[in-house]
């Protein structure tokens, strides 16, 4: 786990609160005490449906639709890498890359096959056999042909593929698509519009779920704890 998944994280902010409440509660004035109390239960709620899904759904309502891309539509497709499980051990290793990964690979080729004559851009690296790569091999798998993917391997970072994507020897066009989960959408465009793109929303998959009622909706789960990690990952990376 990197630092910054621990240090962003509910759990860390609930587990740190009640120990702290714990062992100094009898020294504490009473306003720390209700306002530390505030705050546990605060991060208890987002590690639950409810706030976790309220923390997604603030991001991704930025997401311009694709419908609000300007016409004529952009002819080449950029797709960020969403990560791996592991570090790839070939250019053919698929079972190394996440859901999220595959996911906006998908996505981006649904476009392709709808844009006559496309260019597909694929950007990430992180590894010693870069995520792009991987994911280019996999697209040449479901018959994009070699000759319609670029492939930028350098990056590591959202502020990277965008910079490493305008550096990219042959020339990629201003007006792109940009793929990419809704819960990262919102900073990977104000990545790519800083490096002069004028990107057009194509969003792989959300997070959000719509609201139950079942008492599970409101009491803290994993699977929420992870999401709400995400969410927050996005609001601080934004800001950063």
């Amino acid at each position: 786990m990197k630092w910054d998944d621990f240090l962003l994280s509910p759990l860390t902010w609930a587990l740190l609160i009640a120990l702290l409440l714990v062992l100094a509660w009898r020294r504490l004035p009473r306003a720390v005490r209700l306002g530390g109390i505030a705050m546990e239960v605060l991060a208890l709620v987002m590690m639950s449906p409810l706030g976790a899904n309220l923390l997604v759904k603030a991001i991704e309502l930025q997401v311009p639709p694709p419908t609000a891309c300007s016409a004529p539509a952009p002819d080449t497709i950029v797709v960020l890498s969403g990560g791996a499980a592991r570090a790839p051990r070939s250019a053919d290793d698929f079972a190394a890359l996440n859901v999220d990964s595959i996911r906006r690979l998908l996505a981006a080729i649904r476009l392709w096959r709808h844009t006559p004559g496309a260019r597909l851009v694929i950007s990430g690296g992180s590894w010693h056999v870069p995520e792009a790569m991987v994911l280019a091999n996999l697209a040449k798998q479901m018959g994009v042909p070699a000759s319609s993917i670029t492939e930028e391997t350098r990056s590591n970072t959202t502020w990277e593929n965008a910079r490493d994507v305008a550096a990219l020897p042959s020339t990629v066009p201003k007006r792109i698509w940009l793929v990419s989960s809704a819960l990262h959408l919102p900073r990977a465009l104000g990545a790519f519009r800083a490096w002069g793109f004028e990107p057009c929303a194509w969003p792989s998959g959300s997070l959000y779920e719509a609201p139950s009622l079942r008492l599970g909706y409101f009491l803290p789960r994993s699977s929420s704890l992870n999401k709400a990690d995400k969410a927050i990952h996005e609001w601080v990376g934004s800001l950063v």
